[in-house]
């Protein structure tokens, strides 16, 4: 980010966008947008923090029932089915969702569990050694791929490699079972700390990078299945430490990822990936509650199909990106929200048409005033030293806008939207880039 004289300007990747407007004075101006993107910042900051925060919480609650809370005997059925009811809802989440990382992660912990559960003796204390180590490192692997499906070829391969794990495993404890747990034990750093814990050192060392793995993931993509990623590895080490209750904290990982994927698939469904706006169906769902006195506003971008043809479809994302961005911040209490297309609508709670126009006007000439300027993706350094010659295209963007309100006539939030269209149709006839009434 910086300033150009009266504009401040963002740089996003391969392209640089400035959006201000009338603010009023120089000094006061730049204040005001060095504000706004501090709270941007400490906003987002705060909502990655919470995704991180609710999965602890649960984790702690768990953590409290195991140790602290004396569970009475009409309880103890109900805590014994507790790790399958989250085995069996988090499997056929993720196959109906198409997450097949929360599949694959607790397909995973039910064959430890089952083993665990199965084995000889010796054989629970080769795969306590063994499994800890496998299990964090698919975590990891898992949290870093991408989703594709749980029963298409990715998905196959993903059984394959599972299995060829399963086949190592066996292999080994039944050729060289202690040759293995020998080297295991082996002592990295003599006398370190570390030998508190009931884990080898090796193991020690693959949890801690395996936790820098999945925050590092989470810094990158803030989700919240990303978050609920690095709480799993917790409960999973947890059930290790305690492996007469693996089978509650495998229930415990189950469902932090089952509440994870829900809230991110609710996400997907009431936000806009693209703009990080509230989708449409968030404003079906809030005019439903937003009272009888409200003004409701459709923007739609000017000529966007030009820019689309003319500078390509990543262009034009940033268009869309930048006019949600001046939406989002919006005076008069207004709710922004993606429409559809280049298509957005902005309501107005409490506020009559008469209210609401001067905070649309203002949004308007916010718009038309931001400066949106396209640079290639590839860059030569050659063409970075030279930039007063590098040529650049420079992008007007502006949008029409059509306001209706609620009244005897439209009663209805679909006779409100329609009327809001309508008005929107005698802006672009009208000339584009204006605030028509209905």
């Amino acid at each position: 980010m910086r300033v150009e004289g009266d504009v401040l300007v963002y740089v996003t990747g391969y392209r640089v966008v400035a959006c201000t407007g009338k603010i009023g004075p120089c000094h006061d101006k730049l204040t005001f947008l060095f504000s706004l993107e501090s709270l941007s910042h400490i906003m987002k900051l705060l909502k990655s923090l919470f995704l991180l925060i609710v999965p602890g919480i649960i984790f702690s609650a768990a953590l409290y029932l195991r140790l602290k809370v004396a569970i009475p005997e009409t309880w103890q059925p109900l805590l014994t089915l507790f790790p399958y009811l989250a085995a069996i809802s988090g499997l056929f989440l993720g196959w109906r969702f198409n997450r097949p990382r929360v599949f694959w992660v607790i397909a995973l912990l039910i064959v430890v569990e089952r083993a665990l559960t199965l084995t000889t003796p010796f054989g629970r204390e080769y795969l306590l050694l063994v499994a800890p180590l496998l299990v964090l490192l698919n975590l990891v692997f898992y949290s870093w791929r991408s989703e594709r499906g749980v029963f298409t070829v990715h998905g196959l391969l993903r059984l394959l490699v599972f299995l060829f794990q399963s086949g190592c495993v066996a292999l080994l404890y039944f050729t060289r079972a202690r040759d293995v747990m020998a080297w295991l034990n082996h002592q990295l750093l003599p006398g370190a700390l570390i030998e508190v814990l009931p884990f080898p050192q090796i193991t020690v060392l693959i949890m801690i990078l395996s936790l820098i793995a999945l925050l590092f993931r989470f810094y990158k993509r803030p989700e919240p299945l990303e978050g609920s990623f690095c709480w799993t590895l917790v409960a999973v080490v947890s059930g290790f430490w305690w492996p007469e209750h693996f089978a509650f904290w495998g229930g415990v990982a189950a469902l932090l990822l089952t509440i994870a994927l829900i809230e991110g698939s609710f996400n997907l469904a009431f936000h806009d990936e693209l703009t990080g706006l509230p989708a449409r169906r968030a404003m079906n769902e809030f005019l439903l509650k937003v009272g009888r006195r409200y003004t409701l506003a459709m923007v739609d971008v000017d000529h966007f199909k030009k820019v689309n043809d003319t500078h390509g479809h990543d262009v034009g994302d940033q268009v869309l990106r930048m006019v949600a961005t001046c939406l989002r911040r919006v005076s008069g209490g207004g709710r922004a929200y993606r429409y559809g297309g280049e298509e957005f609508a902005v309501i107005f709670p409490s506020k009559d048409l008469e209210k609401a126009l001067p905070h649309l006007e203002e949004l308007r000439e916010t718009i038309s005033h931001a400066g949106f300027i396209v640079r290639g993706r590839k860059r030569s350094k050659q063409k970075q030293t030279q930039k007063k010659n590098s040529g650049k295209a420079t992008l007007q963007v502006t949008v029409s806008i059509g306001v209706a309100t609620r009244d005897d006539k439209n009663t209805t939030p679909q006779q409100l939207i329609k009327a809001a269209d309508q008005a929107l149709y005698e802006a672009k006839k009208g000339g584009r880039n204006q605030v028509c009434t209905s």
